[in-house]
């Protein structure tokens, strides 16, 4: 059999890489002026430079080693741009990032076998009857695109720098899984698991990243959490067999969220580096243009009408109504719709409406810093509607009775009117570690502190005149933190054991 490195040219290929152009140009404009105090500027230009052909590759792939290739050059790199800073907190997180890419390139890798079976390794060219190959392929884009129960590195790649934050969460690295599976949609109908699994990913996704959201107070933890979001809303929109939609909202999702992170990194520039929207109230007034085009990105979050996400996300809440998809589906993304409106009102009244937080500015008077913003603004307020007009297949016709269209109305308003009224800022351990999704990665110790911080104070009660000593608990405690703690290569074979038990007893459960 041939192996070939075949690319595709088609529609889909080529108006995605303008889009990733598009915004790789705004992205280092802005990266000239951001990074130009660091010693090692241009390496950091050229590993960017490598992300963004990496992605490029990915692309116009068309057969599994150039997929492959592409797909292992993002990891590669993302993991280079996320440790850039060397901190402990960018060494967490870029070992996260890469642990959990790593189950995606072993599922493609493990893929090549059943390709081997058909005799081609080309995605380009699959067939129903191939069921398992694209149930894997789909799991390995869902980890790759961040998806339950893969998100947690997401918001962790937070501790990249700003210009990587805002490729890497608009249009390359989280999108290359929603890419491979529009590459799979349009070739055929996706079988009944594969939809019900993005169907569920998508929803849950979509809530988790909206609720999570709600009770952060960093300002790129936030956007980093809202990409979650919408992610969610394109693989739950893949879910339904819109395919169009889901590449549609991936172009007007990409346009919006990498000039809402320059945006946030024009207002890290001028405040010093304070990422806390508790200490950012009132930085309009000294940033009126960086502001107004915040604004603009966060209503393209809600969907607000005649921006650019209106034309897609509103119209992939509208099918969902009219594709008789399951109750508890539809009641999942209406909540995350809510909490979407929620974090973005609870932001704008933090940065936009509340008392000055700081008394010096060092506002950055530089084109470098506005042009990119101010085109990716354009893009922000007309890129949906100049994407429909262009491809008619963008555009859809759906009659809903109006007690449902008015519902998506009802429950937007809503979500801004509490975030508006919220008082407070408490925080949440499970929705910080998105459910005890991040120790399943890193930091697994956090799991049982809580338990550990409980159980001492026991000690000054009814305990303490006992026999039971609390340290036996405490080592017990310990010692189970260090078995399934990573890395810790004396725990490999334990861990290796108990992940095959699991594994054993689920396949016998379900087969």
């Amino acid at each position: 059999m041939s192996f070939s490195f075949m690319v595709i040219l088609d529609k889909v290929s080529l108006s995605f890489g303008a889009v990733v152009t598009l915004i790789s140009a705004c992205v280092f404009t802005f990266a000239c002026k951001y990074m130009e105090e660091d010693i090692f500027f241009y390496r950091f230009i050229w590993i960017l430079a490598a992300f963004v052909i990496s992605m490029s590759l990915l692309i116009f792939s068309g057969s599994v080693f150039f997929l492959l290739l592409g797909w292992d050059g993002l990891g590669i790199t993302s993991f280079a741009l996320i440790i850039y800073y060397q901190s402990f907190e960018s060494l967490s997180a870029g070992f996260q990032t890469l642990m959990a890419n790593r189950i995606g390139d072993s599922l493609i890798v493990s893929s090549m076998f059943l390709f081997v079976l058909q005799g081609q390794f080309s995605f380009a060219s699959l067939w129903p009857t191939m069921g398992v190959l694209i149930l894997l392929l789909s799991v390995a884009a869902l980890t790759k695109s961040a998806q339950f129960p893969f998100s947690s590195w997401l918001p962790a790649a937070m501790a990249a720098p700003t210009p990587v934050s805002a490729l890497v969460h608009s249009s390359t690295l989280v999108t290359a899984g929603i890419f491979l599976i529009i590459r799979l949609s349009y070739n055929m109908p996706l079988s009944d698991s594969v939809t019900s699994l993005l169907l569920l990913c998508g929803a849950v996704t979509c809530l988790l990243g909206g609720w999570a959201a709600t009770f952060e107070n960093d300002i790129k933890k936030i956007i980093a959490l809202s990409t979650l979001s919408q992610l969610g809303v394109m693989v739950f929109s893949l879910g339904l067999g819109s395919a169009t939609l889901a590449l549609f909202h991936l172009y007007t999702h990409a346009l919006f969220k990498a000039l809402l992170f320059l945006a946030a990194g024009a207002i890290l520039l001028a405040s010093f580096g304070a990422q806390d929207i508790r200490l950012l109230g009132s930085i309009g007034l000294c940033m009126p243009l960086t502001v107004v085009l915040f604004n603009v990105s966060s209503l393209c979050l809600v969907g607000a009408p005649f921006l650019s996400a209106f034309y897609s996300k509103h119209l992939i809440l509208e099918v969902m109504f009219k594709s008789g998809v399951n109750l508890f589906s539809i009641f999942l993304m209406l909540v995350a719709t809510m909490m979407t409106a929620k974090y973005v009102a609870r932001s704008l009244k933090a940065l936009v409406w509340s008392k000055p937080g700081m008394s010096g500015l060092s506002l950055p008077e530089s084109f470098l810093v506005y042009l990119p913003m101010v085109v990716l603004g354009l893009g922000g307020l007309m890129g949906g509607k100049l994407l429909a007009s262009i491809d008619i297949s963008n555009m859809e016709v759906v009659l809903l009775p109006q007690m449902l269209g008015g519902l998506i109305n009802f429950v937007t308003m809503m979500g801004i009117f509490l975030g508006l009224i919220v008082i407070g800022t408490r925080r949440s351990f499970l929705l910080s570690t998105l459910f005890f999704l991040t120790p399943a990665f890193s930091l697994s110790g956090k799991v049982l502190s809580p338990f550990c911080r409980n159980l001492s104070a026991l000690d000054y009660g009814w305990i303490e005149p006992g026999s039971i000593k609390l340290n036996y608990v405490l080592t017990l405690s310990k010692q189970l933190s260090v078995i399934f703690m990573w890395p810790n290569s004396q725990a490999t074979l334990t861990r290796s054991l108990v992940s095959l038990l699991v594994l054993i007893i689920v396949y016998s459960s379900v087969f």
